[in-house]
């Protein structure tokens, strides 16, 4: 049955989902367990398993039902696509002005350090990240991956479905390495996040952005997966754009994390 026969207006009225107040109270009882397990509170580890499970189910059935919506039953029209484009820019730049803040602690702290620091930035006996080590090696990787989903998007554009597969597996590769190689730089770095503004500073804008990678990879491996299971079209990728539109705010914030945290702050 056409749209037109029985719907005046080309938005899409959700039907009522419980996904959006489990998500909710899962994400609640995640940040609490968090806390308390931050204060070392008896079990409160297994509790903060169990929240990050139920958030992750709970998104996950929420996700599927969003797919649904777009692929098999066609709610997802020219102008809920708009939207939906809205939406994902907004809270890119929600993202952005959370970074924005982190910037500006770490610049609050290095422009005029205490001298309960030294009067130095970095603090007195802090030995800072060497960012031509590690860190320009991450960045060489998180740039590439910029590279290839760019590529991965082009090539679905022009009806190659191979090399949008091969595009998203080696983005999900390089991903996976980025976020190994972060890893491997905390076990190896001399400083904690209770050292200091520095470490705090350097462990809170890194670790975020470790986190925004993480969950960027799960949006990109949603994407692949969609590519290999046909939901996607030349002109109808929407899922897809997003996660490329995520995953390019990402390298961004790396590159300015890179130049002023690693860079200029050590």
């Amino acid at each position: 049955m056409v749209r037109s026969n029985f719907q005046a207006h080309p938005f899409h009225l959700v039907s009522p989902s419980p996904w959006p107040i489990f998500t909710c109270i899962s994400l609640l009882a995640l940040t609490t367990s968090g806390v308390l397990t931050m204060h070392s509170f008896s079990l409160a580890q297994d509790f903060l398993y169990m929240a990050l499970l139920l958030v992750i189910l709970s998104m996950s059935f929420w996700f599927r039902d969003v797919i649904s919506e777009a692929t098999y039953l066609g709610n997802h029209t020219l102008a809920v696509q708009r939207g939906l484009n809205m939406g994902v820019a907004l809270f890119i730049v929600s993202e952005a002005l959370f970074f924005l803040a982190i910037f500006w602690t770490f610049f609050h702290s290095a422009l005029s350090p205490a001298v309960e620091m030294g009067a130095q930035w970095p603090p007195k006996g802090i030995d800072s990240v060497n960012p031509f080590e590690l860190p320009l090696l991450n960045t060489v990787i998180l740039l590439s991956s910029g590279f290839t989903v760019t590529y991965a998007h082009h090539s679905l554009i022009q009806g190659n479905r191979s090399g949008a597969l091969y595009g998203i597996v080696l983005t999900v590769l390089l991903a996976l390495i980025f976020t190994g190689l972060q890893g491997l730089e905390y076990t190896v770095s001399s400083f904690t996040l209770s050292d200091s503004t520095y470490g705090s500073c350097f462990y809170f804008g890194t670790g975020f952005h470790g986190l925004h990678v993480m969950i960027g990879t799960a949006f990109i491996g949603v994407g692949l997966w969609r590519v290999l299971a046909y939901h996607f079209t030349e002109n109808h990728h929407l899922g897809l754009e997003s996660s490329i539109l995520y995953w390019h705010f990402v390298d961004v914030v790396w590159l300015i994390l890179f130049i002023s945290i690693y860079y200029w702050g050590s």
